[in-house]
């Protein structure tokens, strides 16, 4: 049976640190002694102007905020801690080298002694792509080649493969990952196909849709599915966003509750849910509010072990 993990999604959080990222990464130190089993970071390479083209409602911020580096920041926080896991949700990978990808994710996973998770995705802004000299169509093709192709380099030295967009022959990256491989979590739309490649290839999905009675059902079809490639959805991890909800007093006043919000995580549990992202911006603005939230979504954690 999967672990029961809660993260906190770090998106915008140094805004309750007066911009300072590396307060971050000293309460992430904090918040991994005080038992926090992950944290989540996002990716942008770059932003254009046009927000308006973001698929799932309002853009959340301006272009010219600062979306620090994933796997730069990781690293960092790794190094401030022990037990926590570190993941990104999601990395845009068509827009990276898949052999460097693999080489930087390993490297990560080695220093972090066997922590990262890896959310993998396509982005769906052109600008990145374009600015980036990689097309944007074709970009979940490029994205399949590099699972497959970094997966053999993790796995096999030395290493080949050959497919449309990545291709090499007994080629050696070294170091390999702590435990031989790294969790990737697909965050893609539940399709048909998607579904089928997900139950083949993903250690995980990272679904967008919001509720449970909406992702729920794809969850189940994609364990349905994995029988198929001789898996188990023990093999497989569901990771969503804890909801922000209002409480009675909150209808009035237009807060929201965490705990009227982690009152859901049952029905997440029904649905296939096995890890659980809190975004703290949604619930505090300052940095006691923060510490208390951890606290709280600690003991939520401990209260379904």
């Amino acid at each position: 049976m999967k672990p029961i993990r809660f993260s906190l999604y770090l998106f915008g959080l140094e805004k309750l640190f007066g911009g300072d990222i590396r307060r971050v990464i000293e309460f992430v130190h904090e918040a991994d002694e005080a038992g926090l089993d992950q944290v989540v970071v996002s990716d942008h390479v770059v932003m254009g102007e046009r927000a308006d083209r973001y698929p799932y409602g309002p853009f959340p911020v301006a272009p010219d905020y600062p979306w620090f580096e994933p796997m730069t920041t990781l690293a960092a926080m790794a190094s401030v801690t022990k037990r926590m896991r570190l993941a990104v949700g999601i990395l845009i990978t068509p827009l990276r080298p898949a052999v460097l990808l693999a080489k930087q994710a390993a490297t990560l996973d080695v220093i972090a002694g066997g922590r990262l998770d890896l959310g993998v995705g396509t982005g769906w802004q052109e600008e990145e792509y374009t600015s980036s000299g990689i097309p944007f169509q074709g970009r979940k093709a490029r994205m399949i080649d590099q699972v497959r192709a970094m997966r053999e380099l993790w796995q096999n030295a030395p290493a080949s493969f050959a497919s449309k967009t990545v291709n090499f022959e007994r080629i050696y990256s070294r170091p390999a990952p702590a435990g031989k491989s790294i969790p990737l979590h697909f965050g893609i739309a539940p399709t048909d196909d998607n579904i089928t490649l997900m139950a083949e290839l993903a250690d995980g999905w990272l679904p967008m849709l919001r509720t449970p009675s909406e992702y729920g059902p794809f969850a189940q079809r994609i364990f349905e599915k994995l029988p198929a490639f001789g898996r188990t959805p023990d093999d497989f991890t569901v990771r969503a966003q804890v909801r922000p909800i209002k409480d009675a007093s909150g209808e009035k006043t237009g807060r929201v509750s965490l705990d009227a919000s982690l009152a859901t995580i049952p029905e997440m549990i029904a649905a296939g849910v096995t890890e659980f992202t809190v975004t703290p911006l949604s619930f505090v603005n300052d940095e006691a509010g923060l510490r208390q939230l951890v606290a709280r979504v600690v003991r939520e954690a401990q209260s379904h072990r």
